[in-house]
C-alpha cells in the first residue's frame, strides 16, 4: 500500500481523543460545530482542543450551512487551518467562504449512485479539496456521521481537479480495502473509532490508523 495515505479524524471532543489522534498518525483532525450532532463542540472547547493540537496537523471546522456570524463566531476563537463545508452549500456559497476566510475549503459531497458524481466535478473547481461522503439516507437528521458506506466501485480509478478525501463508514476492518479499491490517498473516519455516538475510542483510533496507514 502507498505510504502517503493521509488520515483524518474527525468528531473530537476531548483534548485525550486529540493527542491519540496526533500519536497515530493523523494528518487531520476534525471538530464538528453542528448542534444537531453528539459530536458538536461549542467555539470554547474547541479553542481549548485546538491548541493542544501539535504543530503539523492540520485542525478541521466541520460545519454545516452555516452563516456568516456563525463562522465569525467560530474562526475569532478557535485557530484553524481549514473549512469543512458539510451542508447543501452551493458552489457560490464554497467560493465566497474562501475568499472571505482566506482558508482552504473542503466541500463534502454526498454520494449514492452515479447521478452524483456530477457534483464533484462541480464543487472541485471552487473547493480546494472534495471529501466524498456517503450520501445521508431520506430524513436523517446528520449529513454525515451515520456510519454508512456507499459502493465505492462507483469511484475507482475517478480523479477530479483538486486532492479529495474519502468518507462514509469507513472502520479499522474495511478502510484498507477501501483505499485499495477507490485509490483514495485520503480517509476521513468519525463514527467509525467510536464506541457510541460521539464516544470516540482510543483503541480504535489506533487501530485505524495503523490499518489506513501500513
Amino acid at each position: 500500500m502507498p505510504p502517503d495515505i493521509r488520515v483524518k479524524i474527525c468528531g473530537l471532543t476531548r483534548p485525550q481523543h486529540v493527542a491519540v489522534a496526533a500519536r497515530s498518525g493523523a494528518a487531520y483532525v476534525g471538530f464538528v460545530f453542528f448542534p444537531k450532532s453528539p459530536r458538536h463542540v461549542d467555539p470554547e472547547a474547541a479553542r481549548a482542543l485546538a491548541l493542544d493540537v501539535p504543530v503539523g496537523v492540520a485542525k478541521v471546522a466541520l460545519t454545516v450551512n452555516a452563516d456568516d456570524a456563525t463562522l465569525d463566531q467560530i474562526l475569532d476563537r478557535v485557530p484553524l487551518d481549514m473549512l469543512q463545508l458539510h451542508g447543501s452549500e452551493p458552489p457560490e456559497r464554497v467560493a465566497a467562504l474562501r475568499d472571505r476566510y482566506g482558508l482552504p475549503v473542503m466541500k463534502a459531497v454526498g454520494v449514492a449512485t452515479e447521478a452524483d458524481l456530477p457534483a464533484l466535478a462541480d464543487y472541485g473547481r471552487v473547493a480546494d479539496q472534495l471529501l466524498v461522503d456517503a450520501k445521508p439516507p431520506e430524513g436523517a437528521v446528520l449529513p454525515g456521521g451515520n456510519g454508512l458506506a456507499f459502493d465505492w466501485r462507483l469511484i475507482a480509478g475517478r480523479r477530479w481537479p483538486v486532492p479529495w478525501m474519502l468518507a462514509g463508514g469507513l472502520t479499522p476492518e474495511n478502510v484498507a480495502e477501501a483505499i485499495h479499491l477507490t485509490g483514495a490517498r485520503q480517509v476521513d473516519v468519525s463514527s467509525g473509532v467510536e464506541s457510541a455516538p460521539g464516544q470516540k475510542d482510543p483503541a480504535l483510533i489506533e487501530a485505524f490508523a495503523r490499518a489506513a496507514l501500513a
